[in-house]
């Protein structure tokens, strides 16, 4: 009979918990990478814990080096699983999206943004398609039903992607629309951007009513950060400006419908994505 053959530490892996102590990592962050950027073991074991193998190991090892050399994770993940998506090819997309296939769009939504992160894939291959789609329309095709499920699709799998930041004490930005202002996407696209760095935000979504907004500062123990959202010049309220400001929240605003509206000094313009990250991201603005 023949002796039972040893299970290798490879094959039979390690628990999050064990390499989190190994590594020094903590566990929610190996989690993180895992979930974002495909860094650890596979997930399509339904119902089991995933368990880390040697070669996921030494991936986290060489991920926490790209890391101390000032590389973001997206582009270091993007790294280690080897060359990336090109960025904005923009052609298989939109032929999923004419097609109506919400999986397939979710997948090349999924995989752009783990090659590139949220910016990069908003800024080089979301808006390019939105104004092709925007184009078809001008042009006579009967498309909106595309562009409401590009926006669904890439909403859906930036919150799979980029859940809301765990953070202790509660974070003190804010991101609203303002009220009547339905057009919410640039703001998820926001607040997944922010996630991807850490940072935390409370997201009210779309058509926020002035006075809901004032509620929700009151509520916060600290002076909150407040990012007004606009596409329409009907939907840029300066009473929601003066209810934040009466609040002694930091304002910023972003849309264009914003444009041509006389706003108090104090109030921060924000230009782009790029941008409102920047400045929503520093420390001072929060």
């Amino acid at each position: 009979m023949s002796p039972r053959p040893t299970t290798t530490p490879d094959q039979a892996g390690y628990s999050v918990r064990v390499v989190a102590e190994r590594l020094g990592i903590p566990t929610a962050t190996l989690r993180s990478w895992n979930r974002r950027y495909g860094i650890g073991p596979r997930q399509d074991r339904p119902g089991r814990h995933r368990l880390y193998s040697e070669g996921d190991i030494a991936a986290l090892v060489r991920m926490r080096e790209l890391l101390d050399t000032g590389m973001s994770a997206a582009a270091a993940a993007a790294a280690i699983r080897g060359p990336a998506l090109p960025r904005g090819d923009r052609a298989a997309l939109l032929a999923a999206a004419f097609a109506l296939d919400e999986q397939l769009v979710c997948g090349l939504l999924e995989q752009h943004v783990r090659a590139h992160g949220v910016v990069e894939t908003w800024n080089g291959l979301c808006r390019p398609a939105f104004a092709e789609v925007v184009d078809r329309q001008l042009g006579g095709d009967r498309c909106i039903d595309v562009e409401h499920l590009l926006s669904w699709c890439l909403i859906a799998t930036l919150h799979r992607l980029t859940p809301p930041v765990p953070s202790h004490p509660a974070p003190t930005l804010v991101l609203a629309c303002t009220s009547g202002e339905t057009h919410s996407l640039p703001l998820e696209v926001l607040h997944a951007a922010l996630s991807e760095r850490g940072i935390g935000a409370r997201m009210l979504g779309p058509d926020v009513p002035t006075e809901a907004l004032s509620a929700t500062l009151d509520r916060m123990p600290a002076p909150a950060t407040v990012m007004l959202w606009s596409q329409r010049e009907a939907t840029a309220l300066t009473s929601a400006v003066r209810a934040c400001l009466a609040a002694d929240a930091r304002v910023h605003v972003g849309g264009d419908g914003w444009q041509d509206v006389l706003l108090p000094d104090s109030v921060v313009r924000l230009t782009s994505l790029t941008d409102a990250v920047e400045r929503l991201g520093h420390p001072a603005a929060r």
